[in-house]
């Protein structure tokens, strides 16, 4: 740790990263809901594309997307959940800075790959409600590859920047990170120069991409739902609307904490640093937990696959024993 007054500038080798500030006495009993979250999310996520790989009547739009928003799930999760169950149970928040890079790197990746692929099934319920007859020609396997390229290629070209713009920045204060992970503003905050490029490149990102994403999804269902009152009768309109119900779940569950904490960070000097870290280990934990759950539940297809996978592995412990 180097004092600030001093005003020499250092290359940080590592960063410790210091948890949540102020719950210190808590971090154990933190870390218990944190670790079953993680759990779950590893055996939904990895159940819902064992599922969904394997059974070939699945290989449809819908649930190639599904597939997509679970394998970007268990890359967000898996990259930072880690590192926060260390710092919790060991004390062992001793990161790299070339390690500190890349967790913050593919965090911020996942993101936006997750904010991506939820517009991308927004078209695919835009297309298979307004213009069924075309469903399978507009949405081909050779089209949902293309998509699945964009969105990963997409991610990573507005998120190199961010490497960039964190390594040209000098630091003379600490090199103790207050937070559970490596996160953007949390490593610029900690620089001595000017930061304004940082910030507004971070604002940027977030309005351009996560608030273009949303606007693109509202405007969709907006023409789904003038579809959905064209329909001539209630029935065909409820069923209309449960076809699109486990998506818009998902959409609740990402957007709703993800802006609350974008407006926050920006605007809500007010709001106490450690509920900020929190809710930003929510973003991190909840949707991925969430998603197979949702989709699990409420699309019978995916349901009735979950019922027979365990049905075989319950008759085949019978077996064996």
């Amino acid at each position: 740790m180097m004092p600030a007054d001093n005003h020499t500038f250092f290359a940080p080798v590592t960063y410790i990263l210091t948890g949540i500030p102020g719950t210190e006495e808590s971090h154990v009993w933190i870390s218990i809901p944190f670790c079953l979250m993680y759990i779950a999310t590893l055996f939904g996520n990895c159940l819902l594309l064992f599922i969904i790989l394997t059974e070939r009547s699945l290989h449809e739009p819908m649930y190639l997307f599904v597939s997509m928003l679970a394998a970007a799930d268990l890359l967000l999760s898996t990259t930072a959940v880690p590192t926060m169950l260390a710092v919790f149970w060991f004390g062992a928040g001793e990161i790299s800075f070339a390690a500190c890079l890349t967790q913050m790197f593919f965090i911020h990746v996942s993101f936006l790959a997750e904010s991506a692929i939820i517009l991308a099934m927004a078209f695919d319920r835009y297309v298979a409600i307004c213009d069924p007859l075309r469903y399978t020609m507009i949405l081909t396997k050779s089209v949902i590859g293309k998509l699945g390229l964009a969105i990963v290629t997409r991610s990573f070209c507005f998120n190199f920047p961010v490497i960039f713009l964190v390594k040209q920045l000098k630091f003379c204060r600490t090199n103790l990170l207050p937070h559970i992970y490596c996160e953007y503003m949390a490593i610029v905050r900690l620089a001595c120069d000017d930061i304004t490029v940082s910030i507004w490149y971070g604002l940027a990102t977030a309005i351009l991409v996560i608030g273009l994403d949303a606007v693109l999804i509202a405007l969709s269902y907006g023409l789904i739902l003038r579809a959905v009152f064209q329909l001539p009768s209630n029935d065909a309109r409820l069923k209309a609307i449960r076809t699109c119900s486990s998506h818009l779940c998902v959409i609740l569950m990402f957007y709703t904490p993800v802006f609350f904490l974008i407006f926050a960070r920006r605007f809500g000097h007010i709001i106490p640093g450690y509920i900020l870290i929190l809710l930003a280990n929510l973003c991190v934990l909840i949707p991925p937990m969430l998603n197979p759950i949702v989709y699990g539940l409420k699309t019978k297809e995916i349901l009735k696959r979950v019922i027979n996978v365990f049905h075989r592995w319950c008759r085949g412990s019978s077996l064996l024993s």
